[in-house]
């Protein structure tokens, strides 16, 4: 003979109607889908959460890496930074649509010119340093670097009239 539930018997011995039992398995499978739903409910937020705390992290990973890129670029121009104390030459130059002026010795001109030495923002002002350490700096940020001259070997053509009278490049006018 099969088993009886508990119910079965309480319906069998008339301790309790069948109404009121169906009322009692609608509840408890109520409670089932209640409890399965908080499960789910309580999942989406942990994994809500986890998403959120990777996000952040990342957030932080950049801020450092690009904390850390500023400060690389600082040390490369303190570092190579070329000394314009003495500069009695104005050097103009283009910053974004404004000409601006620096104070250069004759030898840091020419060489600015030649595609040596480039013109860096570092703070509020200007600063000239070799052409590679600018190079090193525009992998970093590009935005920096204000002048860098690239001088490239001109193929002369032979039917020009005015080849041997080339004009210099670090003409004043």
């Amino acid at each position: 003979m099969a088993k009886l539930s508990l119910q079965e018997q309480m319906l069998k011995a008339g301790l309790v109607s069948k109404k009121k039992a169906d009322k009692v398995k609608k509840q408890a499978k109520k409670g089932r889908v209640q409890a399965r739903e908080a499960k789910a409910a309580a999942e989406e937020k942990r994994i809500a959460e986890q998403q959120k705390a990777k996000e952040l992290n990342r957030q932080r990973d950049e801020a450092a890496k690009q904390k850390a890129i500023v400060a690389q670029i600082k040390q490369l121009i303190e570092a190579n930074r070329i000394d314009r104390s003495n500069g009695d030459i104005s050097y103009s130059f283009a910053d974004d649509k404004l000409v601006k002026n620096i104070y250069v010795e004759q030898k840091t001109q020419k060489d600015l010119v030649k595609g040596r030495l480039a013109i860096v923002r570092f703070g509020e002002g200007y600063e000239v340093v070799p052409a590679g350490v600018a190079d090193k700096i525009a992998q970093r940020d590009e935005s920096l670097v204000v002048l860098n001259n690239v001088v490239e070997d001109k193929d002369v053509d032979e039917d020009d009239p005015y080849a041997e009278f080339v004009v210099p490049d670090d003409l004043m006018w």
